[in-house]
């Protein structure tokens, strides 16, 4: 696929860029080169390769223990507060 100057101009125009001529050039040889790239890559024979989910699957982890580390300290927070209700911070309605 080859993507021309007009190409250019009406991508440029439908995202309300202003690029004069020069600039239209380089576009279309960088978007060019890019279609080039993809082209190679669509080549390549992927028939006997087994997808890969994530790029470390084959390393472990290191995963932390499930503990809790903290104490809860509630109660004693919402002391902090002035107005406190069921465990909860009241605080003034500021939108009708």
């Amino acid at each position: 696929m080859e993507i021309n100057d007009k190409t250019i101009s009406k991508i440029a125009h439908l995202a309300r860029l202003h690029l004069e001529d020069q600039e239209i050039h380089q576009h279309k040889d960088k978007l060019n080169s890019i279609l080039n790239w993809v082209e190679q890559l669509k080549s390549v024979d992927t028939d006997n390769i087994e997808p890969l989910y994530h790029p470390l699957d084959d390393s472990i982890q290191p995963v932390r223990d499930d503990v809790i580390t903290e104490k809860n300290n509630r109660e004693e927070l919402l002391t902090l507060s002035e107005t406190h209700k069921s465990g909860l911070y009241l605080v003034p309605k500021v939108i009708d």
